[in-house]
């Protein structure tokens, strides 16, 4: 308690007990002198004896009065508890009232210091006294949990901000591209059937660039609607694998690239199987996209004591320290410049951590010696 509250409630505690002391008195006063002593006659009727005795000096017959100790004992007994039960209600009375106007008090002096503190940038000595020195310390942890929240959702805002504006500007290409030839084979009804072939073929292949940018404006507007919910079932997990890479081999087959599976029998995991091929598929498209031509990509699938492993590696240009850190963040682009058509709209990897993570298990990558690995774990049951 501060001295200032001290004294006040000192002060107070001193003025309550005047006035109960006052209070007092005007009983007594009230009761001896208005009630013209009628209250010492009910003490004298029911506490005392009586008895005659004459006076010489006045030869009248008077009256002598003898206290009545244990009727007088019990009286004060009585009123010993109840001016007891008094005070301590006077007391509790005004300790409880006092406390509350502290607390009051103390609520908004903190409420007032959190607003200051939140609101400006100062430090937490400058605003909380010592006495507030665990509020102090639990507010700046929650500040800056808060302000590393905040940045994180404006670097991610700024990405996805960026990555929009560079498909749009990527849009207008393939676009121009595709209205250019089909005027060229409108307007030549004559051309010969080679040159015409060359303009359809370029026209599909900027048809099927659009496409591609296109839908990942879609995919970039469905990630902040989606709700992710899983539907868990046993799942052949090397059944699973076999299966994905099966699917990807147009796609390996124009890049160059085959895949080495090596997968334990009968691995099973209980899982959501269009989840988890998603990751999958999410982490081998990734692979096949920044793999050197003409290289194998391997997958290694095994069961550890606790756990299920499922490992991709491929051969590419090693990636920077920096940036594999921040790999698996929210439209995050390795190909940052969109030189290539290698990447997406930096989701992938994104919606695969998610999906592992609601799976109770992990995602990570590594990268050196121009050799990738991203490895996944998942519970084994």
């Amino acid at each position: 308690m501060k001295l200032k509250d001290k004294v006040k409630f000192i002060i107070f505690l001193i003025v309550f007990l005047c006035l109960a002391l006052g209070i007092g008195i005007g009983v007594y006063y009230l009761a001896d002198v208005v009630f013209n002593g009628s209250v010492l006659e009910w003490l004298a009727r029911n506490f005392f004896y009586s008895e005659p005795q004459y006076d010489p000096s006045t030869r009248h017959l008077g009256y002598a009065y003898r206290p009545d100790w244990p009727k007088l004992k019990g009286l004060f007994l009585v009123l010993f508890f109840a001016v007891l039960t008094i005070y301590v209600f006077s007391v509790y009375l005004v300790a409880h009232f006092h406390a509350k106007s502290r607390v009051r008090k103390s609520i908004s002096a903190t409420g007032r210091m959190l607003h200051t503190y939140m609101h400006h940038d100062v430090e937490p000595d400058e605003v909380f006294p010592t006495a507030y020195a665990e509020v102090a310390t639990q507010v700046v942890q929650i500040k800056s949990t808060m302000q590393r929240h905040e940045q994180a959702m404006r670097t991610e805002t700024d990405r996805k901000n960026d990555l929009i504006t560079y498909l749009a500007h990527d849009l207008k290409t393939p676009l121009t591209s595709v209205i250019g030839y089909l005027d060229l084979l409108e307007e030549a009804s004559d051309m010969p059937a080679e040159q015409r072939k060359k303009y359809i073929h370029v026209t599909l292949e900027k048809s099927l660039r659009l496409e591609k940018l296109i839908n990942e404006f879609f995919e970039i507007t469905k990630y902040n609607l989606q709700q992710i919910v899983l539907e868990k079932e046993t799942i052949d997990l090397s059944f699973l694998l076999m299966q994905l890479t099966d699917e990807f081999y147009p796609l390996l087959s124009a890049h160059g690239n085959t895949v080495e599976l090596q997968a334990e029998d009968d691995l099973t995991v209980y899982g959501d199987s269009m989840k988890l091929a998603r990751v999958f598929n999410n982490i081998l498209k990734n692979a096949i996209s920044y793999s050197y031509p003409n290289t194998p990509i391997k997958v290694y699938a095994g069961k550890r004591e606790q756990d299920i492993f499922i490992c991709f590696i491929n051969q590419g240009k090693t990636i920077p320290a920096e940036k594999l850190n921040a790999i698996f963040e929210k439209f995050f682009r390795l190909d940052e410049a969109r030189s290539t058509n290698t990447g997406g709209a930096g989701l992938g990897l994104a919606i695969a951590k998610e999906i592992v993570t609601l799976h109770g298990g992990s995602i990570s990558a590594s990268s050196e010696n121009e050799m990738t690995t991203f490895s996944v774990s998942l519970p084994s049951y």
